[in-house]
């Protein structure tokens, strides 16, 4: 019978410098994990990134951090390869980069689209290829997405668009990798209280957030709350290994599928 508590497990968390990413990867030490890789995109979150190792280490796990554009193959695999160079063959890989962008499509350049694309789309297929090919058996791979795409909404095309195919790349990576034990699944938060999400959102729309969920009330904000996100990472991550191949809307009822 496999292992599937976080114990003694190595991980890698895409995007682990801050907010969402930084909280699963300092939850997975917390847990037990014995090391984990913290990978941020670029200068300006390195003292982020930085700072998250620290609280790793304060909590009894090895941590390193490796800086990558994520939106390169080349890149990704280096990433894992560095990773595994440094800390071992990762049990638990996830992915939580991204990037919004709310724009009227006539609006949308082609660069935007192209860069879109890249950071939600070709990062995420080639994260979950080379995990496919680093992950130990019996492990577990994340991929976060959009409540979006639950949604019948104007303005977020290439946002809701470019995450779309993480779907399909969830669906077919489940397949490819069950043979192994490997399971793999994508999770949808809703917005999230996080400055991720204001630059993105005028004052109106952020008065309609707060107030579209079913739960909007009970939560501090009325958004998503990261720490309300973390415990189902932590759950698909260790017992929840059976869940396989779906994507999960975390979102206190703002949109369904």
């Amino acid at each position: 019978m496999a292992d599937h508590s976080i114990k003694g497990k190595v991980a890698l968390v895409a995007g682990g410098a801050k907010n969402l990413g930084g909280l699963i990867a300092r939850d997975l030490a917390a847990n037990g994990a014995k090391a984990v890789a913290v990978h941020y995109n670029s200068a300006a979150t390195k003292s982020e990134a930085e700072a998250t190792v620290a609280a790793i280490k304060a909590a009894g796990a090895k941590a390193v951090a490796f800086q990558a554009d994520l939106t390169r193959a080349a890149a990704v695999e280096k990433l894992f390869a560095d990773t595994v160079a440094a800390i071992g063959r990762p049990d638990i890989a996830i992915n939580t980069v991204g990037k919004v962008l709310k724009k009227p499509m006539v609006e949308i350049s082609e660069a935007e689209y192209d860069e879109m694309t890249a950071v939600n789309s070709k990062s995420a297929f080639f994260f979950l290829k080379e995990a496919g090919k680093q992950v130990n058996d019996n492990g577990k791979v994340v991929t976060l997405v959009t409540s979006l795409l639950g949604a019948y909404t104007p303005y977020y095309a290439a946002y809701e668009g470019t995450k779309a195919p993480v779907e399909h790349f969830t669906r077919a990576a489940s397949k490819e990798f069950g043979e192994r034990g490997i399971s793999v699944t994508a999770v949808g938060p809703g917005p999230m209280d996080t400055p991720f999400f204001y630059p993105a959102e005028g004052a109106d729309a952020v008065a309609y957030h707060k107030t579209a969920a079913a739960l909007s009330k009970f939560s501090k904000t009325g958004l998503t709350d990261i720490h309300d996100v973390v415990p189902f990472i932590r759950f698909l991550v260790s017992d929840g290994w059976w869940i396989t191949g779906q994507t999960i809307l975390i979102n206190g009822g703002y949109t369904t599928k």
